[in-house]
Formats: C-alpha cells, sequence, structure tokens
C-alpha cells in the first residue's frame, strides 16, 4: 500500500510568507527609519532622498509587465533565485552608494527588478498556480507576512542603525537573503501541482472538480481587452492609494487631535496588526461568498473606519478608527490576487498581473501628496479623508461590474452548470 504524498501547496504558501516578509520588511518597511540617517550622509538633502522609495516604485510599475511574463513562461524556483539574488546585490550596492544618482541608479535597477522577482508578483503566483478553490485564503495568509514585518522590521532597522550604521545595516540585509531567503525557494518551490504528480488544493486525481474556464493562456491584447482587467485594476488601484496615505499620515492627524508621537505610532502597529486579521478573514470570505460581496465588505469596513478617525477626538477614539480600518484593508491584497485568480486563471495570472503594474502605480501614488496638500491648505486631514470615502463609493460601484466565473476547483454537484457570479 502506496502512502500518499502529503500536498505541497501550504508549503508554498510558508514560502510566499517568508519572502514577502523579507521583501516588504527589508525595504519598505525599513525606508523610513533608514531614511534619517541616509539623509545625513547625502548632505541634507531630504527631498531626493525621500523619492527614492517613488524611483523604486515607478521602475517595477515600468518593469511589472516583462516580469509578469516571465513568471508565466519560467520555472519561478529561478526567477524567484534570481530576484533574491539581484535584491542581496542591490542592498549591497545601496550601502556603497555616496551621490544621489548612484542612489536612483540601485533602486530603480535592482529593486524595481528584484522585488518584484522575488517576492511579491512572484510568490502571489506561486500560490495561485497551488490553489484554487482556496486561492484566497492561502493568498490571505501568506501576505500576512507583509503585515508581520510591519509590525517588526522597524524595531529591527532601528536596532540596526544603532549598532552598526545605516551601511552596514543594508550588508546585513543583503546577507540575510543570501541565508534565509535563497536557500528556501531553492529548497522548496515547485512552480505548480501538477509538477509532482498533484493537483491544486490537494484535490485527489480521481475527484471531479468545477473546471475554471479562464484557466487558458491569454494574449496581452486579449487581456487588455477584457472588461474585467479594468474593472479590477482601477478600483484596487484607488483603494491601495487611499490605505496608503491613511496610514502614512496617521501619525500626523493623531499629532493634531494632541496625541504625543509615540501614542500615535503605536495606533499604526494596532492598524497593522488588525490588517493581519483582515487578511485571513477576507481571504477566506471570498472563497465562499460571491467575490463583489467581499470586496463591498472590505470597502464598508474601511468606510466605517475612516468615519470613526474623522470623528475621533482622543486616543481610544483613534485607536478604535485605526483598528476598524486595518481590519478592513486587509483585505485587499488577497481580495486582488484571488478576483484575479477567478477571472483569468492560473496560467496567465504572472502576466494579467505585471499588465496591472503601470496601470496602478500612477494612481496609487496620488493619496499620499494629495492628503498631504489638502492638509497645508486647510490644517486638517478631514478633507482627504471626506475625498476617500468618496473614492471608496467610486470603487464599489465599478466592482459591481465585475463578473466571473463559479468557484473553480470545487467538487462537481450533480446539477451544476457553468455560469457567471
Amino acid at each position: 500500500m502506496t502512502q500518499a504524498i502529503p500536498f505541497h501547496g501550504w508549503r508554498m504558501v510558508g514560502v510566499a510568507f517568508a519572502v514577502d516578509f523579507i521583501a516588504v520588511g527589508f525595504f519598505f518597511y525599513s525606508f523610513g527609519v533608514f531614511y534619517p540617517a541616509m539623509d545625513a550622509d547625502f548632505e541634507g538633502a531630504s527631498f531626493w532622498v525621500a523619492v527614492g522609495i517613488s524611483v523604486s516604485t515607478l521602475g517595477s510599475g515600468l518593469l511589472g509587465p516583462v516580469i509578469g511574463r516571465w513568471l508565466d513562461r519560467y520555472p519561478l524556483r529561478r526567477i524567484m533565485l534570481l530576484g533574491a539574488l539581484i535584491t542581496s546585490a542591490g542592498f549591497a550596492a545601496l550601502s556603497q552608494t555616496h551621490e544621489i544618482w548612484q542612489y536612483y541608479l540601485v533602486l530603480g535597477t535592482f529593486f524595481a527588478f528584484g522585488l518584484g522577482m522575488m517576492g511579491g508578483m512572484a510568490s502571489a503566483k506561486l500560490v495561485a498556480n497551488w490553489f484554487s478553490a482556496n486561492r484566497g485564503t492561502a493568498l490571505g495568509i501568506a501576505t500576512v507576512g507583509v503585515s508581520i514585518s510591519g509590525l517588526a522590521m522597524p524595531t529591527v532597522a532601528h536596532w540596526l542603525i544603532e549598532q552598526v550604521g545605516w551601511r552596514n545595516g543594508f550588508l546585513l540585509y543583503a546577507f540575510g537573503i543570501l541565508v534565509i531567503a535563497i536557500p528556501l525557494v531553492a529548497s522548496f518551490v515547485v512552480t505548480r501541482p501538477e509538477d509532482v504528480g498533484q493537483r491544486p488544493d490537494g484535490v485527489a486525481p480521481e475527484t471531479a472538480v468545477q473546471e475554471n474556464p479562464a484557466d487558458v493562456w491569454w494574449t496581452r491584447g486579449e487581456i487588455l481587452r477584457t472588461r474585467n482587467f479594468w474593472i479590477i485594476s482601477l478600483p484596487f488601484a484607488m483603494a491601495f492609494a487611499v490605505l496608503s496615505a491613511v496610514l502614512i499620515h496617521l501619525v500626523s492627524h493623531a499629532r493634531d487631535l494632541g496625541i504625543d508621537g509615540y501614542r500615535a505610532t503605536h495606533a499604526v502597529s494596532l492598524a497593522a496588526g488588525a490588517g493581519a486579521i483582515g487578511k485571513v478573514f477576507f481571504g477566506r470570505l471570498v472563497d465562499r461568498v460571491d467575490p463583489r460581496i467581499a470586496i463591498w465588505t472590505s470597502f464598508a469596513v474601511q468606510i466605517a473606519g475612516l468615519l470613526v478617525l474623522m470623528a475621533a477626538d482622543a486616543y481610544a477614539s483613534l485607536v478604535a478608527g485605526g483598528l476598524i480600518y486595518g481590519f478592513g484593508m486587509g483585505g485587499i491584497v488577497p481580495l486582488q490576487g484571488a478576483v484575479t485568480g477567478r477571472a483569468f486563471g492560473r496560467f496567465s495570472f504572472g502576466e494579467v498581473a505585471g499588465l496591472m503594474r503601470p496601470v496602478q502605480v500612477p494612481l496609487n501614488m496620488i493619496g499620499i501628496p494629495l492628503a498631504a496638500w489638502i492638509h497645508d491648505a486647510t490644517g486638517s486631514f478631514e478633507g482627504a479623508f471626506g475625498i476617500f470615502l468618496g473614492v471608496y463609493v467610486v470603487s464599489a460601484t465599478i466592482i459591481s461590474l465585475l463578473r466571473v466565473p463559479p468557484v473553480p476547483g470545487a467538487p462537481i454537484v450533480s446539477g451544476d452548470e457553468p455560469g457567471l457570479v
């Protein structure tokens, strides 16, 4: 009697969790902590150092279609290993920069390529390949790594700067990727379940399941001409723009209320923690209900959180608003990945995700400066928050046009027929 091989899909979720923690935590969540020390070394070029994060974001947006196509056409282990090596080299190179142009060059090349190939799109593609009926749940668990990195890495970055300085801190990040991410990816990543004789979700070979009619190879032209591409891209881009602005400016909003910086930062951490719970909740929800309902619920919770933040007049109400908002915003990443998988299937998931990047990045970058401008003009974030409420309403309206196949990968019940929900 042969022993059944354990389903490898949850190992892929574990790898995605780890590489997302490293990719987001080492770079995005550490940047704000490293920034003041770097500013001093670059002779007070504060604005130009701060612009660096935008250079990387723009670079990743432009390169998204290229990386996305690679993810669909080549073994993910090779792509993720190459991404980890490039990112490690990027941190090493960043530690040796002495001029702003060198700094921009490293961010716009090493990090624009490396981060997308190691985590982010790559890890989402890996999970999407291994799950169908439980894709939202798996993506929700995997992306908790992002939230945990937000809780842990700012403290780690601060400690490293105090102990060894920002340059050696980046060198340690480079070394950490070499000894953690690369062995992890090399040892465990398998591109798709069929490569080891398994099926998505661990379904037994003899079990008949609902196939996803979208599981075909899509051309770029077909993707861009499909209504669902724009219905998914635009609302989620607007939602990302809003949540980025709310998180970045939450501390300033708290200070406007007379709350000290330490307690304000604590409120942001609590919001990030609530986001981790929201990722799992909404990931599981989208597997079980009409995806529009899951997305609307996430938007509604974020609206409720914003309303509480607008009405906040003390620390307790600020924390309450942050917790509510954080829980709702946690759903954004797994919901986008799950709905993209439902609409376009596994095979072209990377291509679709990559094409969404140049569409979404410009919108993503609007929220933060818009809120800052309104605050400077009015002395309050209430006007910005009011606009953001309208953005959620517009996004929810666009989502109402979404049409995707039924949950793929679910066992077929007598009388089931393909359709759209």
